[in-house]
């Protein structure tokens, strides 16, 4: 699991977003960033937790936050699941698995007692610094938005 602490300047992001732009963390210095990792596009945990931050995106914004949702899919696939549930975010296509590497959430998964790699659901609440503010391990995939304001307004 991540060994990133809360206090630590975040480790730079550059990657591909749906469209094909490149996109670095830097570039949303001055916003609170709320960088969520999941495991798979169109599924049904994933797809819930990025609908709750579909729904109240704009709220978000308004308060300063900027989402960015990375996995490991290819950006064909960010381009389908951003169509099909209308997500108007960038989502980051870690293909080579850098990102989650950086961050500790790629960790060993058991499913039916088969063991395999893959993401582990967090959110890193990234300040206009640069610096982790929270780092959210259990994520409540129908409340993320509102795991995140409550967590925030401690």
């Amino acid at each position: 699991m991540s060994t990133l602490t809360i206090g630590e300047q975040a480790p730079a992001i550059k990657a591909t977003n749906q469209q094909g732009q490149e996109i670095n963390l830097s570039d949303f210095l001055g916003k609170t960033v709320i960088l969520y990792f999941y495991p798979k596009d169109n599924t049904p945990g994933c797809t819930t937790e990025a609908c709750n931050f579909r729904d109240n995106y704009q709220s978000l914004v308004k308060d300063g936050f900027e989402i960015i949702g990375v996995s490991i899919d290819s950006e064909q696939s960010h381009q389908k699941f951003i169509a099909k549930y209308e997500l108007p975010f960038h989502l980051l296509a870690d293909v080579n698995q850098k990102i989650v590497q950086d961050y500790g959430v790629w960790v060993e998964k058991n499913m039916y007692g088969k063991k395999y790699m893959g993401t582990a659901r967090t959110t890193f609440i990234i300040d206009k610094n640069g610096i982790i503010q929270h780092i959210i391990k259990k994520v409540d995939n129908k409340n993320a938005s509102q795991q995140i304001r409550d967590l925030l307004n401690k």
